[in-house]
């Protein structure tokens, strides 16, 4: 295989082959490399994995290759329909598609048939992508656990809610995944397959179509096995259907923007640093931070820079809590309405949570969503005079688990403040991989982009 295209890894005894979309458009315009080729390979892949990977609700492979199939053609004819014609991607379970049901991880909506694509399925299709499959949710993104397990051990929990978009991409099935993020659920995903995770600043990409949670928490992101895979869907969907309400993505084009070397990253410890995170892992990052010193970055911390210290010390303080209090009042609907209709077919977390909604007053929803603008405002006044916050995606790799998706600590934060992060796959513990997360100014996707980009081209293969 062409390792311009694929990234070997090995990991828990398992060798993973990473297969780059980005990467292989070179070859798809000279004619070395035909779309169908492109999805047979994934194809095989899935056959070989899948069954213990359980990464996908449905597949699609008769309309997947007819899609391959006029794909192939219009290259042949010099005339792809857009950067993304010809990629293979899979579909979150909770995104409507109009030839797939989307069942949302629960028995409540099982077999229930769209009539129309969520507005990113739309605009992949409009630029010729290829949808393999549906892949699996935890149910309605806010749930437990679901059958998918880490392609890298299947003992252990690939995270979730976007659990097989990031176990399919990790196991080399597709090059890239749409998942969503109301908390952890693109970000942690990411980083216990292995994978490349984005999520954009709140709102720049479409939520039409996809099952709700909280208005102010959701967020479509991106699953990948390189940046520039993540980096160019994401633009796609940005610049060919938008997102009403809000500017396109920042620095949206084929490719990430060129790599800029940060001068200076303010780290963040946060709680989670002494009360979840695994010596191995403190290990490694701490390895990590060195390298980012040696080559020349200012690094800042609680420690040794008083503001930095404020902020974390105001995140710290119940932040948490609050996140899960605003996303718990923003589910009333229509959560209320699927406990009066399905009762136990509804997880119990659901249950309790409309429970604890119904005792809540619009005064005190008024005053989370105040904090909330707060915390933005206290991030950006923090980030003033530095390219980002760089901290981990979770306190460690993907635990060994079948009953919970693993901790959201790290990855609420930038949720809760609806600014852009990326999990990026620069980490090895325990001879499983873990991401390090970026975190940026809302609005400014792009700069942290080209902040991302450098540090995967020159911090590769700390383990």
């Amino acid at each position: 295989m062409d390792e311009g295209r694929h990234r070997r890894e090995n990991h828990g005894g398992v060798v993973t082959k990473m297969s780059s979309f980005a990467r292989a458009v070179p070859e798809l315009l000279a004619g070395k490399l035909t779309p169908r080729e492109l999805l047979e390979r994934c194809l095989e892949r899935i056959a070989a994995r899948e069954s213990e990977v359980k990464a996908f609700v449905v597949l699609n492979i008769e309309a997947a290759r007819a899609a391959a199939d006029a794909a192939t053609a219009r290259y042949r004819a010099g005339a792809p329909l857009s950067s993304v014609d010809g990629c293979p991607i899979g579909i979150k379970d909770i995104m409507d598609t109009c030839d797939l049901p989307t069942q949302m991880g629960s028995p409540a909506f099982k077999g229930w048939q769209p009539v129309y694509d969520a507005a990113c399925v739309q605009a992949l299709r409009q630029g010729g992508a290829v949808i393999v499959g549906k892949t699996v949710t935890t149910a309605f993104a806010c749930g437990a656990t679901n059958v998918t397990r880490n392609p890298h051990d299947i003992e252990r929990t690939p995270g979730g809610s976007s659990s097989g978009s990031a176990a399919a991409v990790g196991a080399g099935m597709l090059p890239v995944a749409l998942g969503t993020q109301t908390q952890g659920s693109v970000l942690r995903p990411a980083a216990y397959c292995g994978a490349f995770g984005f999520k954009p600043t709140h709102g720049v990409l479409p939520m039409q179509g996809v099952h709700p949670i909280t208005l102010t928490h959701d967020h479509l992101g991106v699953i990948g096995a390189t940046l520039d895979d993540v980096w160019r869907i994401a633009s796609h969907i940005s610049l060919t259907q938008g997102s009403p309400g809000y500017a396109p993505l920042d620095g949206a084009a084929e490719a990430p923007p060129a790599a800029r070397k940060p001068l200076r990253l303010i780290r963040l410890h946060m709680q989670a640093w002494e009360a979840e995170v695994e010596p191995a892992t403190r290990e490694a990052f701490e390895a990590f931070i060195g390298k980012l010193k040696r080559a020349g970055i200012e690094i800042v911390d609680r420690h040794s820079n008083k503001e930095v210290g404020e902020f974390e010390r105001a995140l710290d303080g119940g932040y948490i809590e609050r996140s899960i209090e605003l996303t718990t009042y923003e589910m009333k609907w229509p959560y209320e309405q699927y406990v009066k209709k399905f009762g136990n077919l509804l997880e119990k977390r659901g249950r309790d949570r409309m429970a604890h909604a119904a005792t809540m007053t619009p005064a005190y929803y008024a005053s989370l969503l105040a904090g909330r603008l707060a915390m933005r405002e206290h991030a950006h006044k923090t980030l003033a005079g530095s390219d980002g916050f760089i901290t981990l995606t979770a306190p460690g790799p993907a635990p060994v688990a079948r009953d919970h998706t693993g901790s959201r600590a790290y990855q609420i934060y930038a949720t809760f403040m609806g600014i852009p992060a990326f999990s990026l796959p620069l980490l090895t513990v325990d001879r499983m991989p873990l991401g390090v997360q970026l975190i940026g100014m809302a609005g400014a996707d792009g700069a942290l982009a080209a902040t991302a980009n450098w540090l995967m081209q020159n911090l590769q293969g700390i383990s």
